[in-house]
């Protein structure tokens, strides 16, 4: 049964005559009678008594109420898809992660909401790895994370890389290591630390990196937003390994101090190194969305604007070695 038969089946019974029912169908009556006849041997009886007027039948109005609300249905959801294609929807969801919710993304959000003011944009701040789930269940439309393989390696996902990032150390500014330029290694793995909850991106990063180096994460609590690790790393021992996006605030924050951590001796994990050094920690920051999503206009829009601000700078509030505000962040 197909959606052609229904709806020649619907202008028969609507005006009783095959040659009308051609015209309003705007193909030859030969098409309507082979549709009609093919889906009566579909449901096993006649439709219509072929009289002077085509009259319905016991399995005709049977039929009838359903077929126009298959009709109906067909008609709306195809107008619904039409909408999407012209750019009419009316939400825009995007998962992030809490550091580019507080700086990356608000003059970017400004600027969708001047292209778009008639769509509702809804922001949501997570970790990496539950943005990345509920884009893939469908619940929103783009994620901007740390990026997972696990969540994005199927073919319908679309990653971009935006920038990557140092991690630094935040301690409070009376802290011993705040007398390094940058933190060695083996007086960074001497004081407890904060990290973030199991499921973000930086807790993972963190916890890979430890063992890489063979060595233990003295691990003493977990937190989920900047302003408690703030919180906590200013009360004293306590440091964190945060992205350099993420220590905004502390830099014009006279109770805090951020350090770079030096280069590691590829010889702490590898025996045949031969005294290399390996880069400082880092983290990529990528955005996340599926293929048929960039084809509606608002979305691919909002991606657009995404790309333009990361291309603009060098790193994300730092441009020829100064910090910008987020008033000399523009397009």
């Amino acid at each position: 049964m197909r959606i052609e038969q229904l709806q020649a089946f619907l202008a028969v019974a609507e005006t009783g005559n095959f040659g009308k029912a051609a015209q309003k169908c705007g193909v030859t009556q030969s098409t309507i009678s082979r549709q009609i006849q093919s889906l009566e041997q579909d449901v096993g009886m006649p439709l219509f008594h072929r009289t002077s007027v085509a009259k319905l039948t016991i399995a005709g109005e049977t039929l009838l109420p359903r077929a126009k609300k298959i009709c109906q249905e067909w008609d709306l959801v195809n107008q619904e898809i039409s909408d999407l294609q012209s750019g009419k929807q009316p939400e825009l969801c995007v998962a992030a992660i809490h550091s580019v919710c507080a700086h990356y993304l608000p003059p970017i959000l400004q600027q969708f909401c001047r292209d778009y003011s008639d769509i509702q944009l809804r922001v949501t701040a997570l970790g990496s790895d539950r943005a990345l789930k509920v884009l893939r269940d469908g619940l929103v439309d783009v994620a901007i994370v740390m990026n997972n393989r696990f969540f994005t390696a199927s073919s319908d996902m679309v990653v971009d890389l935006l920038f990557e990032e140092p991690i630094q150390i935040l301690m409070a500014a009376e802290h011993p290591l705040s007398q390094y330029e940058k933190v060695p290694w083996s007086e960074l793995v001497r004081y407890p630390q904060v990290v973030f909850k199991d499921g973000y991106g930086m807790n993972r990063l963190v916890q890979e990196w430890f063992s890489r180096q063979q060595a233990t994460l003295n691990c003493v609590m977990e937190l989920n937003t900047l302003d408690a690790f703030r919180g906590v790393v200013r009360q004293g021992e306590i440091i964190a390994l945060l992205p350099k996006s993420a220590l905004f605030e502390a830099y014009h924050d006279t109770t805090l101090a951020v350090r770079y951590i030096e280069d590691i001796p590829d010889s702490i994990s590898s025996p045949l190194s031969n005294g290399r050094l390996s880069p400082s920690l880092t983290r990529q920051v990528v955005l996340v969305t599926t293929s048929d999503r960039l084809q509606i206009p608002p979305i691919a829009h909002f991606c657009d604007l995404v790309r333009q601000l990361g291309q603009s700078l060098e790193f994300p509030f730092e441009k020829n070695g100064k910090h910008l505000s987020m008033s000399q962040i523009s397009y």
